[in-house]
Order: structure tokens, then C-alpha cells, then sequence
């Protein structure tokens, strides 16, 4: 049996996390830029594209992220498309985390009080203008911080990704464990590196959130 020091678990810990870390700022960027692109669609085309994109939020908010990463792993394999872990891992999440962003800017869009469109309106603006000058600047700031605090939901979202085989900081817990016969102590530190990873961002959306109730009050 391998001996595990207590150093050696904090290290290959350490190490993993930073594919946590990874994974984690893949999906939020591609998911925030899927999302902005389908946010765009949904309120510059007509009811048909409203109700695809509508249909592309239910359907990948209401099915569990674990199918997901399952169709995405075994289910290209399947149409004789082989992809990695990590390929279908930053796919599934990617995909997962626009659905979410989609539906938290669109309701910071339709927050904007209408006097806002009408007086953009007013002005022979077009609605890219109206969007670019008007409502986007206005939405932004009501955006910022569940925007920030939806990043905890990926970050741990991530954790499901150890069962299509991608060694992140979850699967790596669970080998050392396996090998080391600590799997209270080992996941007791996999626990503490994602609240190490969480807790920061965590205060970053409650200070982003306090800022913003002050401004409107």
C-alpha cells in the first residue's frame, strides 16, 4: 500500500484544483457568450425564435446536469463522434451554464422600467440602439451580481464532471481516497477547497448586490 503523507494529499489536491479552475472559467465565458448571442435572438427576432430559444432554456434547465454530461461524453460516441472528457466536460457545462445566463439577463432586460424604451424610442433610435445606449448599460448593472453568484453554481457544477472520467478535483479526492484508505480526511479537504474557491466569489455577488440595492434606494 502506498503511504499518503498529509502533504502529499494537500499537493495532488492542489494540483487537481486547478482543472476545477479550468473547466470552471470555460464554461462561464462560453456560457456567457452563448448566452449573450441567444439573449440578442430572443429579443430582436420574432415569437418562433423566442419560443426555440425558450424551448433551449427548458430543456437544459429541466434535465439534470449528470444526463448532460452523460449524452455529451457517450452520446457523440454513439454518432461516431469520439470526444474527450474534458471536450464533453466543457461542452455539457458550457451549454448548461447559457441556459441559466440567457434567462438571468433576460429578466435584468425586461426589468428596465418601458419608459426606458419609449424614450429611447422617442429619439428615431433602432433597436440595436436602444439596446446598445439605452437598456444593455442599464441591465448590466442589475446583471453584475447574480451573474457572479451564479459562477459558485458552475464552479461546483464542475464537480460532476469526475463521473464521465475528467480528473478534476472531485475525482482526484476519490482516487486518493481509494489509495490512500482516507476518505473522510481527503474529502474533508475537497470540501475545504471548494469552499476555498466559492466563499471569495460568494462575497464578491453579496458586495455587488449591496452596492446595487444602495444605488437604487
Amino acid at each position: 500500500m502506498v503511504e499518503f503523507t498529509l502533504w502529499d494529499i494537500l499537493r495532488n489536491l492542489a494540483l487537481a484544483m486547478r482543472w476545477t479552475v479550468a473547466l470552471s472559467l470555460i464554461a462561464f465565458v462560453g456560457g456567457g457568450l452563448v448566452g449573450a448571442a441567444l439573449l440578442c435572438l430572443r429579443l430582436g427576432l420574432g415569437p418562433r425564435t423566442r419560443w426555440a430559444i425558450g424551448a433551449y432554456v427548458q430543456l437544459f434547465q429541466g434535465t439534470p446536469l449528470l444526463m448532460q454530461l452523460f449524452l455529451a461524453y457517450f452520446g457523440l460516441a454513439l454518432l461516431g463522434i469520439e470526444v474527450s472528457a474534458w471536450t464533453a466536460a466543457s461542452l455539457a457545462l458550457t451549454l448548461y451554464t447559457s441556459a441559466y445566463l440567457v434567462e438571468i439577463w433576460r429578466g435584468c432586460v425586461e426589468a428596465v422600467p418601458r419608459g426606458q424604451w419609449e424614450a429611447a424610442r422617442s429619439l428615431a433610435m433602432s433597436f440595436g440602439e436602444q439596446l446598445r445606449h439605452v437598456i444593455l448599460p442599464q441591465a448590466l448593472r442589475l446583471a453584475i451580481a447574480p451573474t457572479v453568484g451564479f459562477l459558485v453554481q458552475v464552479i461546483k457544477g464542475t464537480a460532476l464532471a469526475s463521473v464521465i472520467g475528467f480528473v478534476e478535483l472531485t475525482k482526484a479526492g476519490g482516487m486518493i481516497a481509494n489509495a490512500s484508505f482516507k476518505p473522510f480526511l481527503v474529502f474533508g479537504f475537497v470540501a475545504l477547497f471548494y469552499f476555498v474557491l466559492c466563499f471569495p466569489v460568494s462575497l464578491v455577488a453579496q458586495h455587488l448586490e449591496r452596492k446595487q440595492h444602495g444605488r437604487l434606494a
